[in-house]
């Protein structure tokens, strides 16, 4: 009990310590540029900044030991990109920081209050640390999945509104008004960034960063070919338009004939777990060879990590891209 107390104590101050810690970064220039101004000091001057504040994505003063040790990895673009697809306003130290804590965390709980599974600590600690990047990719891609459904209305709403004599530039702002996010907020965006003197070229090209979809991607294409050519842009965008619906209706078929792979690869993967749980009923001193012993640890940490792998591969023969 005495230990249980003292590891409970060390957590909580470990905790807090990083909570102050946290907060120190987020406000302590803020406090700082306060403290000297009431001191009789003045404002302070501003550091130069290599772009204009509208575009600069980071602040230099929050997690720069962190962005230094990610940008040596070169994860610091492909996280931003992967936050800035997913809609989310997080910033890209402050995520690093909450992985690592998560991560800390997790190893801390499994060493200290599991001690026959510290050989496990890792691994766990790795899968807590993981939530915040698994949970931007759940978010991307339920984010990407509703503004493709979205998308062939949009572009259907953009040809009637050239056919009614407005400009491209002014359809790509009433898409904002007539449509709910994500399309309204991304079609918005491309509208500010040529209306504040981005080419609009750049934009789009932007735009299908933003948003890597392969209809978006024809429709970028589709419009600076426009640009450069000449021709009739709303009627491109209406056969365009048809040509999405008829992947969908074929993507919803495809889905339909490979629905029993997808259940085979689930029944495979949870095989396993029930006959363990049975066994575990049935003869538990069978079981608890994979929890006290060594060599039962590691044959049960390989068993999870090969149905783990044979179910990706499951997954990805039945993944059929259209």
């Amino acid at each position: 009990m005495l230990l249980v107390a003292i590891v409970f104590v060390l957590a909580w101050l470990a905790s807090m310590g990083l909570i102050w810690a946290l907060w120190k970064a987020r406000h302590g220039a803020r406090l700082e540029r306060i403290a000297h101004r009431l001191s009789g000091g003045g404002v302070p001057e501003r550091k130069a900044r290599k772009g204009p504040a509208l575009i600069q994505a980071e602040a230099p003063q929050h997690g720069k030991y962190v962005l230094q040790l990610a940008a040596r990895l070169r994860l610091i673009e492909r996280l931003r990109l992967l936050i800035e697809q997913a809609g989310l306003k997080w910033d890209v130290a402050r995520t690093l920081h909450g992985c690592l804590a998560l991560f800390l965390a997790g190893f801390a709980f499994v060493w200290y209050l599991a001690p026959a599974f510290r050989s496990l600590a890792a691994l766990f600690g790795l899968l807590c640390g993981a939530m915040p990047l698994v949970y931007i990719l759940r978010v991307r891609r339920d984010r990407l999945r509703k503004f493709e459904e979205m998308f062939p209305e949009g572009l259907e709403f953009l040809a009637r509104s050239m056919r009614a004599g407005h400009a491209f530039t002014v359809s790509l702002e009433l898409i904002h008004t007539e449509f709910q996010e994500p399309l309204a907020g991304e079609f918005r965006r491309v509208f500010d960034e040529q209306n504040l003197g981005l080419p609009l070229e750049v934009a789009f090209q932007k735009f299908a960063e933003r948003v890597p979809l392969m209809d978006v991607r024809f429709f970028v294409s589709a419009v600076l070919l426009q640009k450069r050519t000449g021709g009739n842009l709303a009627e491109l965008l209406d056969k365009l338009a048809h040509l999405i619906r008829e992947r969908f209706k074929l993507r919803g078929r495809i889905r339909a004939i490979s629905a029993h792979g997808r259940m085979t690869g689930t029944v495979l993967s949870l095989i396993p777990v029930v006959v363990a749980v049975i066994m575990s009923w049935v003869n538990p001193d069978l079981i608890s060879f994979f929890f006290r012993d060594e060599l039962g640890r590691m044959m049960m940490g390989a068993a999870i990590g090969l149905q783990v792998v044979g179910y990706m591969i499951i997954r990805r023969i039945v993944a059929i891209e259209v």
